[in-house]
């Protein structure tokens, strides 16, 4: 698997992070979250045809992996150690939270500071838990906690970086929306957003509140909180994309059990 899957990662990682914009966040959303995934595509059709030649090659293979292989592994070896560990970092990690965040992987929640509801109004209160609600509903610390993990999976390329970073801006814009469709006026989640920064007061903090990228980032969100909401009409072409993806895995797994053996026994370091 190292040594298939790791320099297919390698190698789709390096895709150059196209930039988008959109006037609908949730859609930008919906699309850059697609970007992130789509280098580990590749990766897993190779990952479901080594499936395949498993599930038909008996207990005892009849193939076996010379020094050679475990020197080409080794490199995707210590990628993927670096990912689990941030990985594992991260759930195990306390972090500094901003005054009112969302927290929790299986059972996300809203926690908010004591301080917060005499720093603001109750309009603007009210607006900022909207936009966190919208994130629990979506579990988003657990997809931020994913997406973390399959940029880490592409390194050491900053465009992966660059693919996440994308992706958390606009999962913020997204948000946004929801909580104005959800009653939340865009001018008072534009107070508690400058206030939630002000009462933070650390760098840290200002990027934890999304203000992922430079201060125009946060400059734009703004400005469209202060805009009229742009209507969010359902797409289906993701539902067409998820079951062509599905497909190909389905295909790949065939091609693993009939034609594997004879792709496994191809690979440099193994020995029939």
């Amino acid at each position: 698997m190292l040594m298939v899957c790791g320099p297919i990662l390698l190698a789709f990682g390096a895709l150059p992070a196209l930039a988008k914009n959109d006037v609908s966040g949730r859609r930008l959303e919906r699309d850059l979250w697609a970007r992130l995934w789509v280098p580990l595509l590749p990766a897993a059709l190779a990952f479901a045809g080594l499936l395949g030649w498993a599930i038909q090659e008996p207990d005892a293979a009849d193939e076996h992996l010379h020094g050679i292989a475990l020197a080409l592994a080794a490199p995707f070896a210590a990628i993927w150690v670096r990912a689990i560990a941030r990985s594992a970092w991260a759930l195990l990690a306390t972090r500094h939270q901003t005054p009112i965040a969302t927290v929790g992987f299986l059972r996300p929640r809203v926690v908010v500071a004591p301080f917060v509801r005499h720093a603001i109004d109750a309009e603007a209160f009210q607006a900022a838990y909207e936009h966190e609600a919208a994130h629990v509903r979506h579990r988003d610390p657990l997809r931020i906690w994913l997406a973390q993990l399959a940029a880490d999976l592409q390194w050491p390329w900053p465009s992966a970086k660059r693919r996440l970073r994308c992706w958390l801006w606009a999962l913020e814009l997204a948000r946004d929306e929801e909580a104005r469709e959800h009653g939340a006026e865009g001018a008072d989640l534009a107070v508690a957003i400058l206030t939630a920064i002000t009462l933070a007061g650390t760098p840290d903090a200002v990027a934890a509140a999304a203000l992922t990228g430079d201060g125009a980032a946060l400059k734009e969100r703004i400005a469209r909180l202060l805009a009229p909401v742009v209507d969010d009409s359902p797409v289906r072409a993701r539902w067409v994309a998820s079951l062509c993806t599905l497909t190909a895995i389905s295909v790949a797994v065939m091609a693993g059990l009939h034609y594997g053996d004879l792709v496994v026994r191809a690979l440099p370091g193994v020995l029939p």
